[in-house]
């Protein structure tokens, strides 16, 4: 049991970091980002075949997170300077990455058993043998919190708010938007990236299909955490987005551990969707009908 709850944890928080990216351009950016799907299989792959290669994984590591930011770049550009929807400039994007990951593992998948990892090196330093995954993978989170509540109560943070509330008003201030989304946009995909780069490290593989349905998980995790915690203020908001994550990874362990087959995941995760987003509507329409059957009993 203790396994599992441990596994759950590890799971929770590497996704998490793939969240608060989504978060930033979901939430921050009003921008649906489709890159998501390809950008993490990009960390991913980018890490493999450099560590097979006999890179630092440390470096390689970084790589990810470079490759990540580039492929965010692309699609703000695309965006930005050619006037192509988000969602289309995201798919046109997450079509190419999904080439380009094959030319970069040069293979559909790569094995990282045996090899050297940031984990295997963490788990060398003393008293770190048991859990130096989830330790390793706290501290990853709660440095990229705080780098994102840092740099959202920038100036540039306030502008990249500010875009995502009203585009209009801000670019009347002579804010260069076209440049605040495409920053934005480089931000959260070198997170998509950075999180790729960990669960490859961690499950010892790459795939060129692992970043397939990453965005549902992201905007699912988003949507979890604040309904569950709330999004009063940016720190409360990043807050809730790494609790959702890992309530979503609690939901998707449970539901394995009571039969349900790896293959009706996708499904499950649909549905997970489904009821964070009805979830407000049903909430208000309780209220109502209490409030409804309050007044009846009074008239009675």
């Amino acid at each position: 049991m203790e396994q599992i709850i441990i596994g759950t944890l590890e799971q929770g928080f590497m996704y998490a970091i793939m969240v608060l990216g989504v978060y930033l351009t979901f939430r921050v950016l009003d921008y649906a980002d489709l890159t998501v799907d390809g950008s993490f299989t990009l960390g991913a792959a980018i890490t493999a075949t450099l560590i097979t290669s006999g890179v630092n994984p440390w470096i390689a590591t970084g790589m990810a997170v470079v490759g990540g930011s580039l492929a965010g770049v692309f699609t703000g550009i695309l965006h930005a300077k050619f006037k192509i929807t988000p969602l289309l400039s995201g798919i046109l994007t997450m079509t190419a990455l999904y080439s380009i990951n094959l030319r970069v593992m040069g293979k559909a998948n790569i094995s990282l058993l045996r090899a050297r990892t940031i984990f295997t090196d963490f788990a060398n330093l003393p008293f770190m043998d048991k859990y130096s995954v989830l330790i390793l993978t706290v501290i990853a989170v709660i440095v990229c919190c705080i780098f994102l509540y840092l740099f959202l109560r920038t100036e540039f943070g306030l502008a990249v708010r500010a875009t995502g509330d009203n585009e209009e008003m801000i670019v009347s201030q002579g804010v260069n938007t076209q440049l605040v989304k495409i920053i934005g946009l480089s931000l959260s995909n070198g997170m998509v990236a950075f999180a790729g780069s960990f669960v490859a490290q961690n499950q010892q593989f790459a795939d060129v299909g692992m970043g397939i349905g990453m965005i549902i998980v992201g905007l699912a995790s988003v949507i979890i955490g604040e309904a569950l915690i709330g999004n009063s203020s940016v720190g409360r908001t990043i807050i809730a987005v790494v609790f959702g994550a890992v309530v979503y990874r609690a939901v998707i362990a449970l539901v394995l551990q009571l039969g349900l087959p790896p293959t009706d995941l996708k499904l499950v995760t649909a549905f997970i969707v489904i009821i964070a987003l009805i979830s407000p509507d049903l909430k208000q329409n309780l209220g109502r009908s209490g409030i409804w059957i309050k007044s009846r009993g009074k008239e009675g």
